[in-house]
């Protein structure tokens, strides 16, 4: 992050915290309610019999079937009252804001207007993949097949190792967030 990016960001965050926080707390909303969705739509596909129970019997079609229903659930119970919440903010808050303190977000770059693409997903998933592993062995389903899982089972061990991966980045990473903004608005004035 460069000088002008940093003292933009201590700018927002000391005119702006209570905006920052109610951010902070509708993404996560947003990824909490993403999560319980996608939890519920997989123990519902089975129930209602979008796709069968047993990995082996799944085919091409029941796949894409699934993919487009949990897209369609997905945009109807999260992406709509995401997108309502979004048009609230830009309206009632960012729109209220003086046009020269909009030009000075916009011109530090403050809300990610700058591309720098990277193909650097990779290690995260693999980290994901191996802690899926360990989850796995730890449940003693090491050398069962995999056609003898359930899609339930193999969902929830996914998401155990997503959450385990998590806590294991995310708590360091909160940690390191809170303590550089309450470092960087204690030393300046």
């Amino acid at each position: 992050m460069s000088d002008q990016e940093e003292k933009i960001w201590k700018q927002f965050l000391r005119n702006h915290m209570s905006i920052f926080i109610v951010w902070i707390i509708i993404a996560l909303g947003a990824i909490i309610a993403a999560l319980y969705v996608l939890t519920w739509f997989v123990g519902n596909a089975q129930a209602t019999g979008l796709v069968p129970e047993p990995l082996n019997l799944w085919a091409l079609s029941h796949i894409i079937i699934f993919f487009i229903w949990l897209i369609i659930w997905m945009l109807i119970l999260v992406g709509i009252p995401l997108a309502i919440i979004a048009g609230a903010f830009y309206v009632l808050w960012w729109k209220q804001l003086p046009q020269e303190e909009r030009n000075a977000y916009k011109q530090g770059h403050l809300f990610g207007h700058r591309s720098k693409r990277s193909d650097g997903g990779g290690a995260l998933s693999f980290f994901i993949f191996i802690v899926f592993i360990i989850k796995i062995y730890l449940d003693g389903n090491w050398a069962s097949p995999i056609a003898s899982w359930s899609f339930d089972y193999l969902f929830s061990s996914w998401l155990t190792a997503l959450f385990w991966v998590a806590g294991i980045i995310g708590i360091p990473l909160l940690i390191g967030l809170a303590w550089w903004i309450h470092y960087s608005l204690k030393t300046e004035p």
